[in-house]
């Protein structure tokens, strides 16, 4: 059953989402050779709290942190640890945040040091893929237009698409109907109406798109040990189009000045 969502839901909505999106920008900060993956998780949780909101993913189904730090070919929900990130490593943090009752999820694939030109083209990939996405998330259409739009651009770069994590309907839950797939056929799937909130989150791997999940019950692999990356929006459908309730511009700006 599709929750859809008042204009003031939406407004709330729009308000966990901008925190996630500050929060992500707040470890924009400091992400760099030397840093491990708990001090970026303790970073979160303290700004999230001193912002009135809560950790969304903490104690979620039993998961033990604030962040999901993905490192290199961890696709998702890897935990924080003493890790300590080294020059050349990419990181996928995914934070969620309970604000007012609703929740805000988004996620941002970031480069540690210089990267390669390859691991570079790989995020540009990857991100411009959840932009495809977005511009199907129109009233009207069905998710499988959202999912063949990611799924096309991503393929087009020569990468392959995670098939077995997908994204999901937000709101006073973490995850609603309805499942928003990374790949499918245009026409297919749940009609988007408006009011739908969702999030469009694509995870890309630079080689085969099969997964492992590793012994800890969390963490997602490539089964090939090649790089994956992850971004990830919470988009209202509106009247006009669609409503991006997330931003990069905070991670954007933080990273131009680095």
């Amino acid at each position: 059953m599709l929750h859809l969502k008042t204009e003031a839901e939406i407004e709330l909505l729009r308000s966990s989402n901008q925190l996630v999106s500050k929060t992500l920008a707040e470890l924009a900060r400091i992400i760099k050779p030397g840093i491990t993956t708990l001090d970026l998780d303790n970073l979160a949780e303290e700004y999230i709290r001193d912002n009135g909101a809560v950790p969304g993913f903490k104690g979620y189904n039993g998961f033990p942190n604030t962040l999901c730090t993905s490192v290199n070919d961890e696709v998702v929900h890897g935990i924080p640890s003493e890790y300590t990130l080294k020059e050349g490593d990419i990181v996928s943090i995914d934070c969620g945040v309970v604000l007012n009752g609703f929740y805000g999820d988004s996620a941002f694939t970031f480069a540690v040091g210089e990267i390669s030109g390859e691991k570079w083209r790989l995020l540009d990939f990857t991100r411009s893929s959840l932009e495809k996405g977005v511009e199907q998330a129109l009233a009207g259409k069905r998710i499988g237009d959202i999912s063949y739009a990611v799924q096309s651009h991503a393929e087009s770069g020569g990468y392959t698409v995670v098939r077995e994590l997908v994204g999901h309907g937000l709101g006073r839950r973490l995850h609603e109907a309805p499942e928003v797939p990374n790949y499918g056929r245009r026409g297919r799937g749940t009609k988007i109406k408006q009011g739908l909130v969702i999030c469009i989150e694509p995870m890309i791997n630079m080689g085969t798109r099969n997964v492992n999940q590793m012994k800890d019950g969390w963490t997602i692999r490539t089964a090939d040990g090649k790089p994956s990356a992850h971004f990830e929006y919470a988009v209202a459908v509106g009247p006009d189009g669609p409503d991006v309730l997330t931003t990069f511009d905070y991670i954007d700006e933080v990273l131009k000045r680095s």
